[in-house]
């Protein structure tokens, strides 16, 4: 609403007039650093305040010069690199006050670190990280500083490329297409840092013109004597900044990125095209505004709703156009929906491999928060958004078309369970193990979790109508030992009767013993038998919310764990029993059998067997297609891993401790790659058609193209697994390197303490 050279000499002579305030000196500081990394679509205009305050106060930069080149090195040596970046964004939209080559020493410093380490290893991904970062950071300097630094730029973007233009060899584990698994080809993913390399050498042609970049620093004509100040104010001496030998890559686990969008290949650019910069740049800000904001989802879709306030003049179109209204829009004027733009920026965070920064339920609450503040913008937006991940599920990563699953139904909860669902209507017809159908059914059940069966059938057109089950209807599942028809009737109600009214150990035994001897005289296993009776029973008397089912597994754990040691068998059969049960509601067997594993009940191999092998295998592989099966393993895998992760990063308390949690720590390790071979093992014949259900199958029905189907999903489920697999390795070394250098320090430390007490004795 105003001008931003009134703001900013608005808040520079606010400040400078009230120069002799100490306590305000020292905040105006603090709050520079502090929105320079928590709020970064302002850092030019911040800087642009010191600037503007330079001219009247130049002390004010030498103070802030002093705490930022401090905050950059303790950022540098934790191995913060998106601090990093931010504090070094800053400084360079400082660079027109900067005395000599102001912040290019120190981005030529990094760069020399980066090369160290990609000439030790090729599988470096923080000299990838430090060449983004210098990438990144030239175009701030190039608008700070025009046409000063050009050959400068063009100097150590010639070294960049070295690095930039080299394929990371991690590059095809986070690719979010899958080649191979359809008639389509998949859009061309481009990777982050050579796209950027591109982007930075394009505008070094066209004289880094840059047009979307704020420069609030630059005062209109009529203001030539403000000008004036800026460009003649005091220049100053940037402080020394140390870059250790050794950089470390920091808390946050770091990949190689890919640029991911789900507007590509439209017929009208609503999103900056990949050959311009400002894809990138505008990208990159928004990205660190919602990872950094984190803590308020509310003021994160604020910033997402307000993007283009923070960029140059007619970079976007006007907020809330129609798509279709965007053809209309006559070149120059750009056609960049901001909507569009924010939007793309959250789904790129919400689908990265191999995981996004923060929980994906935050990603889910910033677009609902975006599109509560501006409905009207934001959900035409989405809407297309949807329509592209759904025509690509059967071409993308298959965790990622879960996460998309996830995201979508959750969202349609947030708003009346709404959806243009005849859009698809098609595509209810086709078999189950189609990747559209699978989506649908698995988001249709995923809707039934976050609300009840018949609410969600009134939204949906009368074919769909069908995929909801009159089971899905009913408060609890039917007891299958309520008819006689079914074997062990008797019995089973016996037990449910038993463990109503919570009776003896030795009467429910005597019931068990009945069910196994009958079992033996029928030639079945008995402790599969009465494993399934006592289970079902379990559940029903549960069956009326998960703190009754919880309350009842606590009282028989210790009958489960016994028949759960007794036999593999046994313990599958624990499995089938609450899968069957709950076979209209996946989603409670799901919670159930993750108790089970908590109590110890279940092992994680005993759950990969069932969903991989057996039910696999006795469905001919459909069982692949079905979300609730891929969410069961996935979530063992995730409960595995995270255990050993918690083993491997926790600090050693004792000696005698150390040598207990360094054995248990091997064994789980030992136990997680055991459980990935097993998956590998039961995934690599179904992606490869050679497991021994296909081939029946093929040789009794020649069913081509259910077999195509279902070693497409054998492929996709492998490559979700192999990946896990890779990082939990890249995982296991970056932590022993992490415990070396710890163990080094505290060594360095000890020494330095003994050298101190000799030197006090010898005093």
């Amino acid at each position: 609403m105003r001008p931003w050279h009134e703001e900013v000499q608005a808040i520079a002579t606010l400040f400078t007039d009230n120069w002799d305030d100490e306590l305000l000196r020292t905040n105006f500081v603090d709050l520079v650093l502090q929105l320079a990394v928590e709020q970064p679509l302002k850092t030019p205009f911040v800087a642009a305040v010191v600037l503007v305050a330079n001219g009247n106060r130049p002390e004010v930069v030498d103070m802030l010069l002093e705490k930022l080149a401090g905050r950059i090195e303790e950022t540098i040596g934790k191995g913060e690199w998106r601090d990093v970046k931010l504090y070094l964004k800053l400084l360079g939209c400082l660079q027109g006050c900067l005395e000599g080559e102001g912040v290019f020493p120190v981005l030529e410093e990094l760069f020399s670190r980066a090369v160290d380490l990609q000439t030790a290893s090729s599988e470096d991904t923080i000299g990838t990280e430090i060449v983004k970062i210098i990438l990144l950071t030239l175009p701030y300097v190039m608008i700070a500083a025009p046409g000063q630094w050009a050959q400068k730029a063009a100097d150590l973007m010639e070294k960049t490329e070295i690095i930039a233009s080299e394929p990371h060899t991690l590059q095809t584990l986070i690719e979010p297409y899958q080649l191979g698994t359809g008639e389509e080809n998949p859009p061309q993913s481009q990777s982050l840092i050579g796209l950027l390399q591109a982007q930075m050498q394009n505008e070094a042609n066209n004289g880094w013109a840059l047009p979307c970049l704020p420069r609030p620093w630059e005062f209109p004509l009529k203001e030539v004597e403000q000008r004036s100040k800026i460009d003649d104010a005091a220049k100053h001496a940037l402080p020394t900044i140390t870059i250790p030998q050794t950089v470390v890559a920091g808390p946050r686990p770091l990949f190689p990125e890919i640029y991911f969008s789900v507007y590509a290949n439209q017929d009208v650019e609503s999103v900056p095209p990949l050959a311009n910069a400002a894809a990138s740049l505008i990208r990159d800000v928004l990205l660190d505004t919602i990872n950094v904001l984190d803590f308020n989802r509310n003021v994160t879709a604020r910033h997402l709703i307000d993007l283009d306030c923070y960029f140059a003049p007619r970079t976007f179109a006007a907020r809330a156009t129609p798509f279709d209204r965007l053809r209309d829009i006559e070149p120059p004027k750009s056609t960049w929906k901001p909507e569009d733009v924010a939007v793309d920026a959250v789904f790129s965070q919400l689908l990265q491999l191999p995981n996004p920064e923060h929980k994906l339920v935050y990603y889910h609450s910033v677009l609902t928060e975006a599109c509560k503040l501006a409905p009207a913008a934001i959900a035409p937006s989405l809407g297309r958004a949807i329509r592209f991940l759904y025509r690509s599920a059967p071409l993308m990563d298959l965790e990622l078309s879960y996460r998309f699953m996830d995201w979508f139904s959750h969202h349609l909860s947030n708003f009346g369970f709404t959806w243009k669902w005849t859009e698809w209507v098609d595509d209810v017809y086709l078999p189950d193990v189609h990747p559209r159908k699978t989506f649908i059914a698995g988001a249709l059940d995923k809707e039934i979790r976050l609300s009840f069966a018949q609410r969600i059938k009134n939204t949906l057109p009368d074919p769909y109508k069908e995929m909801i089950t009159p089971e899905k209807e009913k408060d609890t599942p039917d007891f299958k030992f309520a008819s006689d028809d079914a074997p062990f009737a008797a019995e089973g109600r016996e037990i449910a009767g038993l463990l109503k009214r919570k009776a003896s150990d030795e009467e429910i035994d005597a019931v068990i013993q009945r069910i196994q001897s009958q079992a033996i005289d029928r030639e079945i296993d008995a402790l599969v038998a009465s494993t399934d009776v006592f289970v079902t029973c379990v559940l029903h008397v549960g069956s009326k919310s998960l703190s009754h089912v919880l309350a009842a597994i606590e009282r028989t754990k210790d009958r489960l764990a016994d028949a759960g040691a007794a036999s593999d068998a046994a313990r599958s059969q624990i499995i089938s029993a609450t899968m069957a049960y709950w076979s209209a509601h996946p989603g409670v067997a799901l919670v159930i059998i993750e108790k089970l594993l908590n109590y110890s009940i279940l092992t994680p191999e005993t759950v990969i067997n069932w969903a991989l092998v057996s039910r696999a295998g006795n469905t001919r592989g459909e069982a692949l297609a079905a979300a609730h099966v891929y969410e069961m393993v996935f979530n063992t895998v995730m409960k595995v891993t995270g255990r050993v992760r918690q083993l491997v990063v926790k600090p050693s308390s004792s000696l005698a401790s150390n040598v207990d949690e360094s054995e248990t720590r091997d064994r789980e390790i030992k136990a997680m790659r055991a459980l990935f071979a097993a998956i590998e093992d039961a995934l690599a014949s179904w992606a490869t058609g050679s497991k021994d259900e296909m081939i029946e199958a093929s040789d009794g029905e020649g069913n081509s193209e259910g077999e195509r189907m279902v070693r497409q999903w054998g492929q996709r489920w492998l490559r979700v697994y192999r990946r896990r697999a890779a990082i939990e390795e890249a995982f296991l070394v970056e932590a022993e390197k992490e415990l070396a250098r710890r163990a080094e320090e505290q060594a360095r430390s000890s020494e330095a303490g003994v050298e101190v007490v000799t030197r006090m004795d010898a005093d």
